[in-house]
């Protein structure tokens, strides 16, 4: 093995590694597979240590995607700010969101999921042909497997579709509960006192241990500053929302979108759950998140797509906001693959 130069560390699972060499501007990805559990391995002069694999039995598999913003036709805008101008796909006849959506059903088809969720921002306006289009995509492929819920993109006062409040999802080992944190016509979100007590209800009756997803980030109940306007889960809200996660201890972690970034939490009343948020699959690094369930616990499992169109898209996409949006949106190794609980 040569030397790595110029080489990214995208994947760390309990039996696999995924590196990206990047080699003038475009991204190659190379896969290490059918290692060992919990050991160092030397790739070159790089030591990687795989996740430690839960206890017992693998008992399935599911996935999950976010701001996927089909019918978007450039990447990078922010409402109110002109001087962005943002980046275009030339492909006019695939658009990059397409494009990346439609490769992202390939991989987790792959991993035969026992659920796929979608967690917001499926459309980028909220008209029926974008949402016909995320349902011929995503649907046609999983089916009764597929659940979604809105983000800010979807909550439109006009937008002809919708989802329950809090859903309920039981498979092997584990119950999820998807919730709708959208506000119509509104960028920030919400968590309902009504849709708390549902949370509390269902999490207290499973038997098997929760995660809770969503679209918007919570809020740190630590942070010195408390803006109404902040772009995730408003503060009163998140304190509510963190105050129940302190006190069911059967709920393992949250899961959100909307911020376009690896990134993990943990607060202090909630010790070692983790609050997540996953990348945007429609850019860079063009992310879906693969949950491995054992019997003892589980493991999340960080997957950029990984054909050479979607590559090449989304490397064009690490010079968005002046080169800085790489390093923002991509997080650190621990930020994309660890053990939930």
């Amino acid at each position: 093995m040569p030397e790595i130069i110029g080489v990214e560390v995208t994947t760390v699972a309990d039996d696999e590694v995924v590196l990206h060499y990047v080699d003038d501007g475009k991204s190659i990805p190379k896969s290490f597979v059918e290692l060992p559990s919990d050991s160092d391995i030397e790739i070159g002069s790089l030591r990687i240590r795989t996740l430690l694999r839960p206890p017992g039995e693998l008992l399935c598999k599911f996935a999950t995607v976010n701001d996927l913003h089909l019918g978007e036709l450039t990447a990078g805008l922010i409402e109110g700010i002109s001087e962005i101008k943002g980046m275009s796909s030339s492909n006019e006849e695939m658009p990059y969101t397409k494009l990346m959506s439609k490769q992202a059903v390939k991989e987790i088809s792959q991993i035969n999921p026992a659920v796929v969720l979608a967690k917001g921002d499926l459309t980028s306006s909220a008209s029926d042909s974008e949402f016909d289009e995320f349902l011929d995509l995503y649907k046609t492929e999983f089916q009764d497997r597929l659940y979604f819920t809105m983000g800010n993109h979807d909550a439109k006062l006009d937008a002809s579709f919708s989802c329950a409040p809090v859903q309920c999802i039981d498979i092997s080992g584990l119950r999820i509960l998807l919730i709708d944190t959208s506000i119509k016509e509104r960028y920030n979100g919400q968590i309902s006192n009504a849709n708390l007590d549902a949370i509390s209800d269902l999490s207290l009756q499973s038997k098997t241990p929760v995660l809770i997803f969503g679209h918007h980030n919570i809020w740190n109940p630590s942070s010195r500053v408390r803006p109404e306007s902040y772009f995730g889960v408003n503060p009163t809200d998140s304190e509510k929302f963190v105050t129940l996660i302190a006190d069911i201890d059967n709920i393992k972690g949250y899961f959100a979108g909307h911020t376009h970034r690896n990134r993990v939490r943990r607060f202090a009343s909630t010790d070692d759950k983790p609050y997540v948020e996953v990348a945007a699959l429609k850019d860079f690094p063009g992310s879906w998140a693969e949950y491995r369930v054992y019997e003892g616990g589980v493991l999340q499992i960080h997957r950029r797509l990984s054909s050479e169109a979607c590559l090449n898209w989304s490397d064009r996409c690490r010079n968005l906001y002046g080169g800085r949006y790489a390093q923002y949106s991509f997080g650190e190794i621990d930020d994309r693959c660890f053990r939930v609980f």
